[in-house]
């Protein structure tokens, strides 16, 4: 989130991660400032919100009141409008006087509600080194640009996204019954009714959850085994993805 507005204001950008890897992104960044006046810091004052609406996205904009100077940044969320808006405020600033009628969830609530809609995020769901940008949809939610760069893999990824077949993709899951919490393992394979491997669970929460699919499998009956015991799952295409689908 860029806060200047102007050429004259000192720039300020605002960056989200997963808080798991601050200080990794933090060093990481160092490492490419050289010599150029930059700092950067976590920003402990403030406090990150999602705002997931009952109505349409677009109506929180009009019901922002006389306080909404608390509000730093309210944008929406750049993935997906499913994903509603992001808000950044002073820490303790009172949600209620900004967007009236609002109710504060936890953060399991966000995190089911990014399951069922299949938004990967952060390093569970995305590990470095491992997801690859288009298996993971990035280039459905804006978050590669095939006009610009530069960055590593940018040339395998753009010849991919215009040559090449997609056969795996991050889908959403749901299971038969939830599972036991933290029963299965990072990376645990899903299979067919056959045995085949079809794909690698990554994250969920309850009966719902995340998982790199091959397409050429997602119509089938599907399972993974907890603890010697196999769950069966069933895997969804989400209404968001742009159709057709056909990368």
């Amino acid at each position: 989130f860029r806060l200047h507005e102007s050429p004259e204001e000192e720039p300020r950008i605002l960056l989200e991660c997963d808080s798991g890897v601050l200080d990794a992104i933090q060093k990481h960044l160092k490492l490419y400032k050289i010599r150029r006046k930059v700092n950067i810091a976590p920003c402990l004052d403030l406090s990150l919100w999602a705002v997931v609406p009952r109505e349409r996205a677009g109506d929180i904009a009009n019901s922002l009141t006389k306080c909404a100077d608390q509000a730093l940044v309210l944008t929406p969320d750049p993935r997906t409008e499913v994903m509603g808006w992001r808000l950044i405020t002073k820490k303790g600033a009172n949600l209620s006087e900004i967007i009236p009628g609002s109710q504060i969830g936890n953060i399991q609530d966000y995190h089911r509600h990014r399951y069922q809609q299949g938004i990967p995020e952060g390093v569970k769901d995305l590990p470095p080194g491992v997801a690859l940008p288009l298996e993971s949809n990035l280039a459905y939610m804006n978050g590669i640009s095939f006009t610009k760069g530069c960055y590593i893999g940018q040339e395998l990824t753009a010849r991919t996204h215009h040559m090449g077949v997609i056969r795996k993709r991050l889908l959403p899951v749901q299971f038969s019954a939830p599972p036991p919490k933290d029963s299965i393992p990072e990376g645990a394979e899903i299979l067919t009714e056959s045995g085949k491997s079809a794909g690698k669970f990554r994250a969920g929460g309850g009966e719902l959850g995340i998982a790199l699919l091959r397409l050429a499998n997602i119509n089938e009956p599907l399972c993974l085994n907890v603890a010697g015991d196999k769950v069966k799952l069933t895997a969804s295409i989400p209404e968001w993805w742009p159709k057709p689908a056909n990368k």
